[in-house]
């Protein structure tokens, strides 16, 4: 199996999730789940928003449950992204099963009971729950947008889901609903400091604009983006507004990684090799997967090192040969890039990472367990 290897969304949505989701189960998401939580924990990432944005009837299982017991288990804090799409997505693929759809009010009465059990909006709480309906222009009806940020707002939840990614999500909201996404978006109350997406890629300076008057937050997917040749997306002239810029990996199926160190490394380089030597510093980026990354998922005491804020903290061990040189252990992980050699992780108090090492974790054994996860999926 070598599914959607150098090829855009376009291709990558066709030979990766919409070819493979109706086969996944509760232990592929499962061992999923763990992949990909472990490998962000052992490069530094101490809260997660995990977009689970197909849901189907014939799941067995509750995603929600699965992915907050994994989180648990682990000891990473965790805000779990309640996607979805009342619109089909059809492809001019006859073998391909159709995207699922999901009536709105099923979705809204899914996403409170998730709310009810889950949610916990305390300062130092470890679940939360946001509602988002994976990409609005296509997975939602025009009029839905109302109800669906009016709903996820009485029950006190954030709202996220992907927009302009690509050019082609700009061409199909000109041609259908004669604005650009942001602006669309804008119209239906779907932006606002409680709101952030993911990609942001192709934006005009008046969309750029909007999200930051509004306080929209912006999850750069750096790696993802240039992986499947959408962009790169402005995001220091989203921050250099004031606009909330957040870091996020977008998954292994797509970046082939969960490590949040790469992650700043290829932000830091791609904005300066394509937008100039101002662009974007070290401490741009560091702040983007740190302070600005808590404000965006509503953590107001996450993301900074300071008395009475929340007791997260990453050491790494700077005594490989790539640090020797080093002048400034500060930017060294993100500088250097490579293995970040982390030593010690520290959640909400709780010591996660112990000597580079996840207590209770066999990667031996998930290693074996994925194997046999995607012997089965390929069959």
């Amino acid at each position: 199996m070598r599914a959607g290897i150098d090829v855009p969304l376009l291709a990558w949505l066709r030979a990766v999730p919409y070819s493979y989701w109706h086969k996944i189960d509760e232990e592929a998401l499962r061992t999923a789940a763990r992949i990909g939580l472990v490998e962000l924990l052992l490069s530094g990432t101490t809260t997660a928003a995990d977009h689970h944005y197909l849901y189907a009837e014939s799941y067995r299982f509750d995603p929600s449950h699965v992915i907050f017991e994994v989180a648990q288990e682990l000891g990473i804090r965790l805000v779990f992204c309640r996607g979805g799409a009342t619109k089909a997505r059809t492809f001019d693929t006859p073998d391909l099963i159709p995207t699922p759809a999901e009536p709105l009010d099923r979705m809204i009465k899914s996403v409170e009971a998730c709310a009810q059990r889950y949610h916990d909006p305390s300062p130092e709480g470890m679940r939360r729950v946001a509602f988002a309906p994976t990409t609005p222009p296509w997975s939602l009806e025009a009029h839905e947008l109302k109800i669906v940020a009016s709903a996820a707002r009485r029950m006190g939840l954030r709202i996220h889901g992907h927009l302009s990614e690509t050019s082609a999500d700009v061409d199909f909201c000109l041609a259908n609903f004669g604005k650009r996404p942001v602006q669309w978006m804008a119209d239906h109350d779907y932006l606002g400091g409680d709101v952030w997406l993911a990609h942001l890629v192709h934006l005009d300076d008046e969309e750029i604009r909007i999200l930051a008057e509004t306080g929209t937050g912006m999850a750069h997917c750096p790696q993802s983006n240039c992986r499947l040749c959408s962009g790169i997306a402005p995001a220091e002239r989203l921050a250099a507004l004031g606009g909330a810029v957040s870091l996020a990996v977008d998954g292994a199926a797509s970046n082939e990684s969960a490590d949040m160190i790469s992650e700043m490394h290829s932000a830091w380089h791609t904005h300066r090799a394509v937008k100039g030597a101002g662009a974007v510093a070290v401490e741009d980026v560091v702040r983007w997967a740190s302070a600005h990354g808590a404000r965006v998922l509503g953590f107001e005491d996450g993301g900074v090192i300071v008395p009475g804020k929340l007791a997260d903290l990453a050491i790494f061990d700077l005594s490989h040969p790539r640090y020797f040189g080093l002048h400034d252990p500060l930017i060294g992980p993100v500088a250097c890039a490579g293995d970040a050699h982390l030593r010690h992780l520290i959640v909400g108090g709780r010591i996660v990472v112990s000597d580079g090492t996840i207590p209770g974790i066999d990667l031996a054994q998930l290693r074996h367990d994925a194997a046999r996860v995607v012997t089965r999926l390929a069959s």
